[in-house]
Order: structure tokens, then sequence, then C-alpha cells
């Protein structure tokens, strides 16, 4: 079977992709290893996703926002930061950027549910579910894609979207630098006497780091703790009651008494950035390309802005006529993501290593830099537009502004 363009894996970057290319005749196949029933309705894996005002932009056009629940999306009205036991903290206000709040928190399987029903409706787009790519090679005529189940594609462009441990990011011989920070990250659901006033909380304290996103409902929040295996895998074996109480006293019982409100999901916590972004008639997008520390909330808002520069890439090369495997377009690509990514992704590593070192000059040194957060407002400010600004061309007007 041929395609122009086949994307592997159907996660949030795969399936928010093949909508982008939705109406531009590219003919779309997408290979996911779970069965389409999965795709439909995905299980809850405790998620929230931070998403920027740019990011909204973008599923609002996908039409994507539109299909989301109103109870699955959170106010992210401001952010509050946290080092040891003081309750003083450096705040991240929206008023520093002239808006109104800085984002949203969307649960990760209603943005998978939804973006499926958009893609599952497009007539251009091919789903394979259920399978898995046995090997990926390149020819003169283009890529061939061989499945488990013995079926052959090919295509224009092959792009890789599964997941930031890339079996296809592999088989085209990219490798990735990944950093295993020796944690494993617990979120879950939990239910609070005090209301979270739509504020989302990092505190990192001895040994451990919290964090606090605020959901719909003003007494329920994801609760994100982060933990070496072992003391996660002894917290774990606790009942919901045992859980409630551990964890509103990890609080310091801030939050009153605390109750487990949905599944517990365990991830270990590594960070993935790719060697490279593009191949020869290949390319990367989502966690395949760069596979965020949750520190900065901002994983699935470089998927969405990685998906939209490559389809915009591609759109313009069907405009002018050119192929949508040209080097020099794939180039152009990973130049404009890597630029968008690298500076934060770096900054990130440094920031999670210096705030989960419990040493005593690391902890002194993240005091200093709280200090410095708080009495120099261009730093939180800078922070602040990277999140509510809609496009570069706002934060272009600020900067011409002088501000």
């Amino acid at each position: 079977m041929s395609f122009d363009v086949v994307v592997v894996g159907a996660g949030p970057a795969g399936l928010c992709f093949a909508r982008s290319l939705a109406g531009s005749g590219l003919r779309v196949a997408l290979v996911e290893r779970q069965e389409e029933a999965l795709l439909a309705d995905p299980a809850d894996d405790g998620r929230e996703i931070a998403v920027t005002h740019r990011s909204r932009q973008l599923l609002q056009r996908l039409g994507i926002w539109d299909r989301i629940d109103a109870r699955d999306i959170g106010t992210l009205r401001e952010a509050l930061v946290l080092d040891g036991a003081s309750r003083d903290g450096l705040i991240f206000s929206p008023a520093l950027a002239g808006a109104q709040q800085l984002g949203w928190l969307l649960s990760n399987h209603a943005i998978r549910r939804a973006a499926f029903a958009e893609v599952a409706a497009l007539p251009d787009v091919c789903l394979f579910a259920g399978a898995r790519v046995a090997s990926v090679r390149m020819e003169a005529a283009g890529a061939v894609i061989s499945l488990d189940g013995g079926e052959t594609l090919r295509a224009q462009l092959v792009v890789a979207a599964d997941s930031r441990f890339s079996e296809t990011r592999r088989a085209a011989g990219i490798g990735a630098n990944m950093h295993d920070f020796g944690k494993t990250m617990l979120v879950l659901r939990m239910r609070h006497e005090a209301a979270h006033a739509q504020t989302a909380w990092e505190w990192f304290a001895a040994g451990q780091t919290l964090a606090l996103l605020p959901l719909h409902d003003p007494h329920t929040s994801s609760v994100v703790l982060t933990l070496p295996p072992r003391r996660m895998q002894a917290l774990l074996a606790q009942d919901d009651a045992a859980l409630g109480l551990d964890m509103a006293k990890r609080f310091m019982n801030r939050l009153g008494a605390m109750e487990v409100a949905g599944p517990r999901c365990a991830y270990p916590l590594v960070g993935v950035y790719a060697h490279r972004f593009a191949a020869e008639r290949f390319a990367l997008v989502g966690d395949a390309a760069v596979g965020m520390h949750p520190v900065t909330a901002h994983g699935f808002n470089f998927g969405l802005l990685g998906q939209d520069a490559l389809a915009s890439g591609l759109r313009s090369a069907l405009a002018r006529g050119a192929p949508i495997w040209s080097p020099a377009l794939l180039r152009s690509y990973e130049r404009r993501h890597r630029a968008a990514t690298l500076p934060l992704y770096v900054a990130t590593q440094l920031l999670a290593g210096l705030y989960t070192d419990d040493r005593l000059p690391a902890r002194a040194l993240r005091k200093l830099a709280l200090s410095a957060g708080a009495h120099v407002p261009p730093l939180r400010r800078m922070v602040v537009e990277g999140l509510t600004a809609a496009n570069d061309d706002r934060r272009q007007a600020r900067k011409r502004a002088g501000r």
C-alpha cells in the first residue's frame, strides 16, 4: 500500500500531526500498537497536561479543543514555587504579561480521545491499529515500512511519534541523549480540604519533589510526587486511607485532609533529546524528538509546536510543487524545532538537577536562585510571557515596546 506520509505512533503528537495535514491532499497512514478501541476510549493514565495559550490556539484550530469536556479542563491562574519548609515562595502571575491566566490543565486521556475523534473522521487517514513496525528502509523511490502483521507500506516520508523510547527513531539510526534521573514519578488525583485557588505548586523538599496541579473542581488537584524507586514502592503499597494521610503530611497539611480520587500511575523519570530530528525521508515529532522532565511542564507544548512546524513545512512544499521529503525542508524543520526547544530543555535539566540535589551547596544555591527570581521581575516576566504568548509575534511586539 502506498501513502504520502506514514506516521508511527497515535499518541497526542502523532494524532495532531495527522490532523494538521487534513485537506492537504496527502494520503496518511497512522500506525499504532494499541487497538482501535483503546484509542477511541483511552484509559485514564492520571496525567494532567499544562497547556499554554499558544497550544490552546493550535488545539482550537485543529478542532480538538471543542471536543474536550469542560470538566476535563482546569484553569491555571498562577504558579507558586516553594523550597523546603518555607511558606514564602516565588509567584508567577499572569499580570506580569498582561494576561488573565497562565494557561490550562487538560487530562491527557481527554486530549487523546478528542484528537482521535478528529482523526478518525478524516477520509485521507488510514489507521493501522494493533500493529508494530518491524523494519524501515529507504529506497530510491521512497521509504518502505514493514509491519509485524505482514503488511508493507510505502511512503515519501516517515514521521516517528512513538514516545521518548522510540524504536522507529533507533531503526532510522538516530541516537538520543537520555538522562535517567533515577526517580519514579507518581501522579494521581486527590481531593483536599482547602481550595487550590487555581494555583499550581512546584515544591522542592528534602528527598522529594511535589507538584499540585489545579483541576476543574476547586477541591480536586492532580498531585505529582517524585521519589527514589524503593521509597515509591513502599508508598504504593499503602491503601487509599493511609496514602491520603501520607500525602497530607507531605504537603505539611497546607491543603488540610486529603483523599485519593483517581488511579495511581507511576512512571520512570527520563529526559530525552534526539541527536537529530530528521534524516533521509524521516522526521521526529513529539517525545520521540524531545522528552521533557515535567518540572517546566512543556513536553506536550513542544510536541504541538513540532508537529505544527513540520506540517507547515509540508504544506508550503506542496504549494511550491516541491517534494515533501526534500533534505532542505527537513533541515529547516530541524533548525526551527531545535531553536524552539534546546534552550529550555537544557535549562530544565539544570533546574531539575539543582532542585533534586539535597547537598548543602545545592540547597544554598537554589534559595539564592529563588531570591533572585523574586527580586528581578524581568526573569519572571520572561517565563510568564513564554506561557501566555499566543504566538511569536506577540512576544516580539513586547520586545519592541521595551518591556
